[in-house]
């Protein structure tokens, strides 16, 4: 039985996530109580459910702070994976501002009826700190609705119970990834973006990645990268990650960072090195996917 948790902070795209997972045909639930969780799976499990997806965080409360001790307990009888969601507290203040909700946690039912709305997604924050550090991370600050259901549709096809190797561009003007787990700059190497006939196109185009491939710099940066993660994914393997996240930035995430990412992927997926067997990677780009440019497998 294949099972989603989706969680994390309210306002955080958790709604586009479980309908995404609906569509790819999981049974899904929304809101369930804590101590009613495993009771649930299990009855599913028991009915035949195959793909189950549920959706759970904390409005209910300070009884979101046993869901770590039950994942973990469910993990040894099921593929349990955990999605958590986040965003910037601006950026979630904003979404609150522009759709006139009432933060969950600054409901009349709770003791902290009167929090302001920081007030209550620190609150939320602080009760969701350890199930955080247990799960995969997805920072949704700049990233469209769209984009999000693509990446949890990425993350679903290649469920397994090795480790997933996410490699992501993205341009640092934007914001660095707060879910990333390693972060390379290379705006250090020549941009094409001053090149007029270069400029419109990405690291997705020929022209671009002919021009990046005349560049020593870029190449030696490629290398580098590699053997750093050659180097230290066994210690990442070791913590029993089910997702290692590499983001890899340039100024625009257009051009080079695109061109880094689809060039690092290809190349350690090509590595015939033991140490890669039975990993799945995952490549993807957050500005050109929230544009729904195409990218390059």
């Amino acid at each position: 039985m294949s099972i989603f948790i989706i969680t994390g902070i309210s306002g955080s795209g958790k709604s586009v996530a479980l309908h995404a997972l609906e569509d790819a045909g999981y049974d899904c639930v929304d809101n369930i109580p804590v101590n009613l969780l495993e009771s649930l799976i299990d009855s599913l499990h028991q009915s035949g459910s195959e793909k189950l997806a549920i959706a759970i965080d904390a409005r209910r409360g300070e009884s979101i702070q046993e869901l770590p001790a039950i994942i973990e307990k469910l993990q040894n009888k099921y593929s349990v994976k955990v999605l958590f969601l986040n965003a910037t507290t601006d950026t979630l203040v904003k979404r609150f501002s522009e759709t006139r909700r009432r933060h969950p946690l600054s409901s009349k039912n709770l003791e902290n009826a009167n929090n302001s709305l920081i007030e209550a997604i620190n609150l939320e924050r602080e009760l969701l700190q350890a199930l955080n550090e247990k799960a995969h991370s997805i920072d949704t600050s700049n990233i469209r609705a769209h984009a999000l259901r693509t990446w949890v549709l990425d993350l679903v096809q290649h469920d397994n119970a090795g480790l997933t190797l996410l490699i992501e561009s993205f341009g640092y003007k934007h914001g660095i990834p707060q879910d990333a787990d390693l972060a390379f700059d290379v705006r250090c190497i020549l941009n094409p973006h001053y090149d007029p006939v270069l400029r419109p196109l990405t690291g997705n185009d020929q022209a671009v990645i002919d021009f990046l491939d005349q560049q020593t710099d870029f190449h030696e940066m490629s290398e580098d990268i590699c053997a750093f993660i050659e180097k230290w994914l066994p210690k990442y393997m070791l913590d029993k990650r089910s997702y290692l996240t590499i983001a890899i930035g340039c100024t625009g995430g257009q051009h080079r960072s695109v061109a880094m990412v689809n060039l690092i992927t290809k190349k350690l997926k090509a590595n015939q090195n033991d140490l890669y067997k039975g990993i799945e990677f995952i490549s993807r780009h957050r500005e050109l996917d929230n544009l729904n440019v195409k990218k390059v497998n």
